[in-house]
């Protein structure tokens, strides 16, 4: 996931809190993480907890200091929660005044007048690849989920139905398409071309989405039958309303965000000079705070006043929006915590010295690269800057096509299976009210057909190209 900056990668590169050898470190990996999923699983006990004591325990395991340990778990804890907390609280304002307001009501009966039955899978995949084409992975959720819940729970439809597609057009976009930040710095390293790497990216996105989307989704939703949890959807506004936004109103205040980041993308491929002036304003309005916290501002009027709201009413909103979101954040920054953890203890160092010697074919060292480093950290952005790094020798004589199918081969394995040491896990977790079981099942199978899939077409427009 993105919730780990670019420039906290290069605070990565510190030393190990721990001097043990790869068997002993591989050994702790793994102790770690079985002691989270049985303390979950078995014992019941909360995720913030169980991730907190795992975190713990590979420190041990791997003979680290304690103090270094916590030093870890909380730097790592501390940064998440600044940068998807934030995200999450500002998307809860924005879901919040959507519910209350009846610009949800507006945005659902429009897709469900529009989209029924069959079809409605493959509106969400496409209303979340638009929506996830300039937005951080985190942003996107925060703003599909009101949509997806309301949806499932309004049209009848299964939450796995409906929720899987969206997710898939949000990952895909994440990990194969710049503007994100993997895919951007991959190009960097790689030396790839932007432009035909955003070509390639799209041809080998729009049939993965497909796969991993709405054809997936008819299988998670057997797997795991759900409901939309009652206490994460939006509840319908008071009967006291007198009116409430029009559908074009509450469409611009939700797409105002993914504009501005949009726009901000675009200016730094066309302009490319942090000295611009064009470039300095668009890089702070883009940005996923001010982009979010523009999207709430805006939506106040556009939404609350339209609705009618006071002053009073406003603010009462806004204060109900941050409780349920309490328990959202503490689990998504332990979760934060445990990567760091497993990155300070020098995992993604580990893995990339045992694929030194492996001799396979350019795009598959890559992917098999990023896989390993995906399961070992939970990041996506550090396995694609990392297995990035060790192929750039590799891509020196490619040609710009083969160059660029590299970088698509590399996000494609930091997407393969998200699972408890990733923020991101926890996050959907948390959203679509499900257990670790049912998680893994939906969302981390979801995240391996994506990363399969599209390797497989990667290698196939590898030989025709």
């Amino acid at each position: 996931m993105t919730s780990l900056s670019v420039e906290m990668l290069a605070a990565d590169a510190v030393e190990p809190i721990t001097s043990a050898g790869n068997a002993q470190l591989g050994i702790a990996v793994l102790a770690g993480i079985a002691v989270i999923v049985l303390l979950i699983t078995k014992l019941k006990m909360h995720a913030f907890l169980a991730l907190t004591i795992g975190s713990l325990a590979l420190g041990s395991f791997a003979g680290a200091n304690p103090a270094k340990t916590i030093t870890s778990f909380t730097a790592g804890l501390g940064s998440t929660v600044a940068g998807v907390g934030v995200l999450i609280a500002l998307g809860a304002i924005l879901g919040k005044l959507l519910a209350d307001s009846g610009g949800a009501d507006q945005i659902v009966d429009t897709i469900l007048a529009k989209a029924s039955g069959r079809a409605m899978p493959w509106a969400m995949v496409l209303i979340a690849s638009i929506i996830g084409l300039p937005l951080f992975f985190e942003v996107g959720i925060v703003l599909m989920i009101p949509v997806v819940l309301l949806v499932a729970k309004r049209g009848n439809y299964s939450l796995m139905r409906i929720g899987i597609p969206a997710l898939a057009g949000l990952s895909v976009m994440h990990g194969l398409i710049p503007p994100h930040p993997g895919p951007l710095v991959a190009i960097d390293a790689l030396g790839a071309n932007l432009g035909v790497t955003l070509a390639l990216g799209v041809l080998v996105a729009i049939p993965t989405v497909i796969i991993a989307g709405p054809v997936f989704s008819r299988y998670a939703a057997r797997w795991v039958d759900i409901e939309a949890p009652e206490k994460m959807i939006p509840q319908r506004p008071s009967e006291d309303l007198d009116r409430r936004p029009s559908f074009g109103a509450t469409l611009a205040t939700i797409l105002l965000p993914v504009v501005l980041m949009l726009v901000k993308a675009l200016v730094d491929i066309v302009v490319d000079d942090p000295e611009n002036h064009v470039q300095r304003v668009t890089d702070v309005i883009g940005s996923p705070l001010i982009a979010l916290l523009a999207a709430v501002i805006v939506g106040m009027f556009t939404l609350g006043r339209a609705a009618g709201f006071t002053k009073d009413r406003l603010a009462g909103t806004v204060e109900k929006s941050l409780a349920p979101i309490a328990g959202i954040l503490l689990i998504v920054g332990a979760g934060g915590g445990f990567k760091q953890t497993l990155i300070d203890a020098g995992v993604g160092q580990m893995i990339l010295e045992f694929s030194e010697n492996w001799s396979i074919p350019a795009l598959l060292l890559g992917w098999l690269i990023a896989v390993a480093i995906r399961l070992a950290t939970g990041s996506a952005t550090v396995a694609t800057i990392s297995a990035a790094g060790l192929v750039a020798p590799l891509a020196a004589d490619m040609s710009t096509s083969h160059a660029a199918l590299l970088v698509l081969a590399v996000g494609a394995g930091s997407l393969f299976f998200s699972h408890v040491n990733d923020a991101g896990f926890w996050l959907v977790k948390e959203y679509f009210g499900m257990d670790v079981p049912q998680t893994i099942k939906t969302w981390s199978v979801m995240e391996t057909i994506i990363s399969i899939v599209s390797l497989a077409f990667i290698l196939l427009l590898s030989l025709v190209l």
